[in-house]
């Protein structure tokens, strides 16, 4: 998913690279990587860059939930699927 993404493959070995990462593919900015420290609010954030990701990749909000709630099956849909990353989704 990352490569699909024009980001660095080997950016998902690296433990809080990783999220800084994904921020940027789902288009939020990096400083809300310190609210992956925040008990509970991490939940939240995790919610909204899933739902993010799946908008960056052409999916649904159906998808994202299934990001978030199932990520170990969704994720390598994206990144072993027909899925192109069409850019961070726009800000409304």
């Amino acid at each position: 998913m990352f490569t699909k993404a024009n980001q660095p493959g080997w950016a998902i070995l690296i433990p809080i690279y990783n999220f800084y990462i994904l921020l940027k593919i789902a288009g939020r900015p990096g400083w809300w990587l310190l609210l992956f420290l925040i008990p509970l609010v991490n939940l939240v954030i995790c919610f909204m860059v899933a739902l993010d990701i799946a908008k960056s990749f052409g999916k649904g909000t159906g998808f994202g939930l299934g990001l978030f709630f199932l990520s170990f099956i969704f994720y390598p849909i994206l990144g072993f699927g027909s899925a192109a990353y069409q850019g961070a989704p726009a800000r409304t």
